[in-house]
């Protein structure tokens, strides 16, 4: 009975390793068959959203990402370093043929500079102690002769390192994927920088223009040509995309306002930036001064029709970027000083809209207000001035010797001004009810859902010259302010071509919970002693008492 009871036991045992063997096999093959990620994450930050889903589906050859985030650097960095890790392996998961690779960037540096991956200087705080460290947070993307290379640290201005480490996180999704798009993009957008009114020289706009041509074909469009042939110019004008009307000067006669009017109408999307009053800064004289006064580009009525209206004020602004000026003479050479002229707004952006969320301050000059009116569009403020302005009617003279006035606060009490906006829906043309300049049969009388940019100030676009050369839009020459002109013109520009929603990824947000370095510091020996000693002394004291109690038992 008993060599029977073995010999079940046996056979018992036989039978669950089998079953045990056939149940690992079968989800082996299962878990080679079928895979699936599941995002536990409160906000769903690895979660990839549809647009970025169709975006990488569309790679059908090898994508190569190299990120230059490998090495010695500030702990703080490594977090970064971690998310882009995870969610680049999110693409992956969802497609094989994208690559990745981490690399450190201390032996390569100087080749990376070239192409334009500049490093970030970080000031750290580690053990209570302050130190800089110099990183690389690049990434560069191949796809067969394509490259795009990926900033992952924004130029954003924020409160703290806390801060811009979490709004590169939240921005690891759209750069990626506006990257990818880019590289696999097969026909490009056709943009129109229009000409024939005394708009910006091609030079002045070269910092914008360069930056926008790596992602569109652009090409010069002069308005002249209504003159001889105002039809022609209408369907040649239709052939674009996008039109941008950069700071004109020269009143727009009536034919050509039809024109820009029917180009919007039939779909065309529109970039304003305009100036109702004409101020400028090289203007100054000798004596520092010079006469701002009203403009007239005859577009009023074309602009009231879309709900909107650009006064003839200019707005001074307490919150204002500096100019170099000079405070005296040293010998023979002259001292400057940088203030604030509060003719030049730095103007923050709407940061629940994705053109302007985490961009830097916008840098204006002369800039004017604008009036919104009541109609059937939808109009998103994007820049805004603070509460402390003060508006300036025109005409008036302006001197430069203000700049030493003393500031009475109560003189700026004229609270936030609109500097530009943003206009959705269908706009009614300001000739439906009206005699037409020219007949088409292209005239509509009014559009289809379509999008408007227009910003009160004709300078946001306009670079400095550095030695006859073009200078960053980003920065000042003299001052070495940096600054989002740039960022927010290439974002508006996104934004209106984008059929896609990619510009939208910009609003994703995260909570990213940080670690407070004060009180860790205060903290450290009693959290060194709870992690490392004490773990060893409670292995000790079991130890100790373990093997005496094994003694005293088995002593008897």
């Amino acid at each position: 009975e008993i060599s029977a009871c073995l010999v079940g036991s046996e056979m018992c045992i036989r039978d669950s390793s089998s079953i045990l063997i056939f149940v690992l096999i079968v989800l082996n093959v299962v878990n080679q068959s079928f895979y699936k990620r599941f995002d536990l994450t409160k906000d769903q930050r690895y979660t990839l959203s549809e647009t970025t889903t169709n975006i990488i589906s569309k790679i059908d050859k090898n994508l190569f990402i190299t990120v230059y985030l490998e090495g010695d650097f500030p702990s703080e960095f490594k977090r970064l370093q971690l998310e882009t890790r995870q969610y680049l392996e999110e693409l992956v998961a969802k497609n094989q043929k994208i690559k990745i690779t981490f690399q450190n960037p201390d032996t390569q540096r100087e080749a990376l500079i070239k192409k334009g991956m500049l490093p970030s200087r970080l000031t750290v705080e580690e053990d209570g102690k302050m130190s800089e460290a110099i990183i690389f947070p690049w990434a560069a993307i191949n796809y067969g002769k394509k490259t795009a290379i990926v900033s992952l640290l924004p130029a954003a201005i924020v409160a703290s390192q806390e801060a811009q480490l979490q709004s590169a996180i939240e921005n690891l999704e759209y750069s990626f994927s506006n990257a990818i798009h880019s590289v696999n993009q097969k026909e490009q957008k056709k943009i129109g920088i229009l000409s024939g009114n005394g708009e910006l020289e091609d030079i002045y706009q070269y910092s914008f223009l360069s930056a926008l041509g790596k992602k569109y074909r652009l090409a010069k469009f002069s308005l002249d040509a209504t003159k001889t042939n105002a039809p022609e110019t209408l369907k040649d004008l239709l052939q674009l995309d996008l039109a941008i009307i950069a700071k004109p000067t020269e009143k727009f006669t009536d034919k050509e306002k039809f024109v820009l009017d029917q180009f919007i109408a039939n779909g065309g999307k529109t970039l304003w930036m305009l100036d109702n009053v004409q101020a400028d800064q090289d203007s100054l004289n000798a004596n520092g001064k010079m006469l701002a006064y009203p403009r007239d580009l005859n577009l009023t009525n074309l602009l009231f029709s879309y709900g909107i209206r650009i006064n003839t004020t200019l707005i001074k602004d307490l919150y204002s970027a500096q100019i170099p000026v000079a405070t005296g003479q040293v010998g023979n050479q002259p001292q400057f000083k940088n203030l604030e002229w509060f003719y030049h707004p730095l103007v923050g952006g709407n940061p629940n809209h994705p053109i302007t969320k985490n961009n830097a301050p916008v840098r204006l000059q002369f800039a004017n207000q604008i009036d919104t009116l009541k109609n059937n569009i939808k109009k998103t403020p994007l820049l805004v001035s603070s509460l402390l302005t003060k508006k300036v009617g025109t005409p008036t003279f302006i001197a430069l010797q203000s700049i030493a006035e003393e500031v009475v606060e109560s003189d700026y009490k004229s609270g936030n001004q609109l500097f530009a906006v943003l206009l959705e829906g269908k706009f009614n043309s300001a000739y439906k009810n009206r005699i037409h300049p020219f007949n088409t049969p292209l005239f509509k009388g009014q559009s289809v859902a379509n999008k408007m940019i227009v910003i009160a100030d004709g300078d946001v676009g306009k670079n400095q010259l550095l030695k006859n050369k073009p200078y960053d839009l980003a920065s000042d020459k003299w001052t070495n302010q940096q600054f989002g002109n740039k960022d927010f013109l290439l974002n508006s520009v996104a934004y209106l071509l984008d059929d896609s929603g990619l510009v939208n990824l910009r609003n994703k947000s995260l909570q990213i919970r940080m670690l407070d370095k004060q009180k860790a510091f205060k903290e450290r020996t009693f959290w060194q002693f709870f992690n490392v000693i004490l773990p060893l002394v409670l292995l000790f004291g079991f130890g100790f008492g373990f093997a005496f109690w094994r003694k005293k038992k088995y002593s008897k």
